[in-house]
């Protein structure tokens, strides 16, 4: 396992951040090859609630945590702070309404027994020891629409929040799949048919279909460890980095993707970058003529059954934050993998058309999806990836470990929340992609 280290300054503090070369397999808490320490405390030892952060009343000063100090985003803090991320950023209210949609539970011990093979490794390891793995907050696994497992670790409660962020994505790829099906959105109209206020932007003759599957050429870099740059900028202009003194860059995610250049012909290859998802965020409140919070409460959070109202971060000007900052409750997220899985459709109600479903089901193109050692032949479409293989495999992914894993030949959800030590998925797939697959076969299997 190579990782390596950076120093990262965010505002006036120097925190050491972790860098994202990763020869798998990378859980933390294993030894090395060489026997020497792991990097990183294991998901016991860095476990929040034993730590005591934030507690008492007030909590000492050497427990406490802050956003202005960068410390919130610290590890071993983050396990704390990815589970209360309403007490650091201003949020919004997404409204649930309705009824709860009931998950029946038909729980099942022997899965924390079920054996896999990370990628990468020669030795074999436990469902239950892929949890610490993974530094695991909490867990759940639908099959066949019945809670057959589901664990809370660290800091996380069954009626608390995390926040997902990526996992946004799919959300709203989602809706924006709908849109399209209305015939709202043209997937080869341009962006500024919609939104004249990127004419000049790199985004200026991007089409709609290219901002849903990440094939713009941008000059951005989503570089989670740089310490100065495209990255560290926007972080800055959405409102998860403190301002440095004297800041005078942009102070919303809209602001920052206008200033966002052309690199290369947009359509040719699939780049993962997060304004994307800004922009597909604008399209549709300008489209809808409504605020995101809205649109995501009536069109999907009001009508899959959540048991809890969901929120999202806000930028500066007020903006709910679609790339990354959605939070809401585990078995909540689980619902919406749930209604995926259904072509649509949860507790009797046809939330998202079959037809969109299907679509998304079909993911993009995998000739124009390469660099993710860990996904060999998938692809990335609508917001969600795809694995292309037998048993039909989506996924919704999040930095540090968030999660909505549907296998449809399975019958099979699983949300995830954690707070790994490294960002990148590529240090989390080794231990999770293929403990899925075995839960997945176990159920399979045990179910005939």
């Amino acid at each position: 396992m190579r990782i390596s280290r950076r120093e990262f300054t965010i505002g006036a503090a120097s925190l050491a951040v972790p860098g994202e070369l990763v020869s798998v397999p990378a859980h933390a808490q294993t030894p090395r090859p060489d026997d020497q320490a792991p990097l990183y405390p294991d998901a016991a030892a860095s476990d929040p609630v034993a730590l005591g952060w934030m507690q008492g009343t007030p909590p000492p000063p050497g427990r406490q945590i802050r956003f202005e100090d960068g410390g919130f985003l610290r590890f071993p803090q983050q396990r704390w702070t990815f589970s209360h991320w309403r007490q650091f950023r201003p949020t919004v209210k997404i409204a649930r309404g309705g009824s709860v949609t009931v998950l029946p539970r038909a729980e099942r011990a022997d899965l924390d027994a079920v054996t896999f093979t990370p990628i990468g490794a020669a030795t074999p390891m436990t469902w239950r020891q892929s949890l610490s793995a993974n530094y695991t907050d909490g867990i759940v696994v639908l099959h066949r629409g019945r809670i057959v497992y589901e664990r809370y670790l660290g800091a996380l409660r069954p009626d608390g929040e995390h926040i997902a962020f990526s996992v946004s994505k799919s959300l709203f790829g989602t809706i924006g799949a709908m849109l399209v099906d209305e015939s709202k959105l043209d997937r080869d109209a341009a962006v500024v048919r919609s939104i004249p206020e990127l004419a000049g932007s790199g985004f200026a003759d991007a089409t709609v279909g290219q901002v849903l599957d990440m094939t713009t050429a941008l000059n951005f870099s989503e570089n989670y460890v740089a310490t100065s740059g495209d990255f560290a900028a926007y972080r800055l202009a959405r409102g998860t980095s403190p301002l440095p003194a004297g800041y005078d860059g942009p102070n919303s995610a809209y602001e920052f993707d206008r200033r966002i250049a052309r690199n290369g012909e947009h359509g040719r290859a699939f780049v993962y970058r997060t304004p994307n998802t800004d922009v597909l965020g604008w399209l549709i409140s300008r489209v809808e003529s409504k605020p995101l919070d809205q649109v995501v409460s009536e069109r999907i959070w009001s009508q899959i059954g959540a048991e809890a109202d969901a929120y999202f971060h806000v930028d500066p000007s007020g903006v709910p934050h679609a790339g990354s900052g959605f939070n809401c409750g585990l078995r909540d997220l689980a619902r919406f993998g749930e209604m995926m899985r259904g072509n649509g459709r949860i507790n009797g109600r046809q939330v998202v058309p079959a037809a969109v479903v299907e679509r998304i089901r079909r993911g993009g193109d995998p000739a124009k999806f390469n660099g993710y050692a860990t996904l060999p032949g998938w692809s990335y479409g609508n917001q969600w990836w795809h694995a292309h293989d037998a048993h039909g495999v989506y996924m919704a992914r999040g930095t540090y470990g968030q999660a909505i894993y549907i296998d449809p030949a399975a019958e099979m959800v699983i949300a995830r929340f954690a707070s790994h030590p490294l960002a990148g998925n590529v240090n989390l797939d080794p231990t999770s992609l293929p403990a899925y697959r075995a839960v997945a076969e176990h159920l399979t299997t045990a179910w005939r």
